[in-house]
């Protein structure tokens, strides 16, 4: 794989409707110093940008032709019905396409879902965008059945959408030339599947702390208890804990001068006075 510091950039594809901004603010705390460049693309472009090195990876819509480009799939969309807000769809929560049967449904050139057969009536001709179909459903001509991503970009305040429950659905993938797995791409890939900064793929692994050698450690502590009197265990010898001048572990009993050696005596019952 290529070295990473010798790849003066990350370049990423991505089409309308995604939105890499997470990803992108992941990499630039991870790698400040290796620039991100985003590289917009229509979704029918997408995999000739990959293929052609005009990205080195991308954010695309499957499906993508497997035998030249890898991908994984990362989610997907719910697909929404456009309408007027004041159209009869409007008024439910969610639709099926039997409820668009009787409506003109735009099938714009660049359109991302597979379908089976169109939903409701045919247009005399397909927008060449769906930018183009937004501004149809605006004007009353039709409806749109897009991904809810792009529903979204192409917001207009006279106009909103409806979850369609039986109609395809787009699945978004990071995808890259096959044989272009570089180290950048890695650290993407690792970027956009959770991998944390420290994990085995990781780019800049924090070193472990060293731990401190028993042998290390217990030499120290005789080194104190010689010196000041230990650290808190049973005392060996010497004064305050002696067998001849008190009990274990604390002060001698029996008395004796102030400052000085207790006095040797002999334990138990005291003697009779003469």
């Amino acid at each position: 794989m290529a070295d990473v510091e010798a790849t003066p950039s990350f370049r990423l594809a991505y089409v309308p409707g995604a939105t890499p901004s997470k990803w992108v603010r992941t990499w630039n705390d991870r790698l400040p110093d290796v620039p991100l460049a985003l590289v917009p693309v229509a979704a029918g472009e997408a995999q000739e940008a990959l293929l052609g090195g005009g990205a080195d990876a991308g954010v695309v819509r499957l499906p993508v032709d497997r035998t030249r480009l890898s991908a994984i799939p990362l989610y997907t969309e719910t697909t929404v019905v456009v309408v007027p807000k004041d159209h009869l769809v409007a008024a439910a929560d969610e639709v099926v396409l039997a409820d668009l049967a009787d409506d003109i449904v735009l099938h714009p050139l660049d359109d991302t879902l597979a379908w089976e057969g169109l939903p409701g009536l045919p247009a005399l001709e397909r927008p060449a965008t769906t930018a183009d179909a937004v501004e149809l459903v605006a004007a009353g001509i039709g409806l749109l059945v897009v991904p809810q991503s792009i529903a979204r970009l192409h917001h207009r305040r006279d106009l909103t959408y409806r979850t369609v429950a039986d109609a395809p659905q787009s699945q978004v993938a990071l995808s890259w030339p096959e044989g272009g797995t570089t180290d950048l791409v890695e650290e993407f890939i690792g970027i956009v599947r959770g991998r944390t900064v420290n994990s085995s793929r990781g780019r800049a692994p924090q070193p472990a702390q060293p731990k401190q050698k028993r042998g290390a450690a217990t030499a120290g502590t005789r080194q104190g208890s010689a010196a000041g009197g230990g650290t808190g265990g049973r005392p060996r010898g010497g004064s305050g804990g002696s067998k001849a001048g008190g009990s274990k572990g604390g002060a001698p009993k029996g008395g004796g001068s102030k400052g000085g050696a207790p006095k040797a005596g002999r334990r138990g019952r005291p003697g009779r006075r003469s």
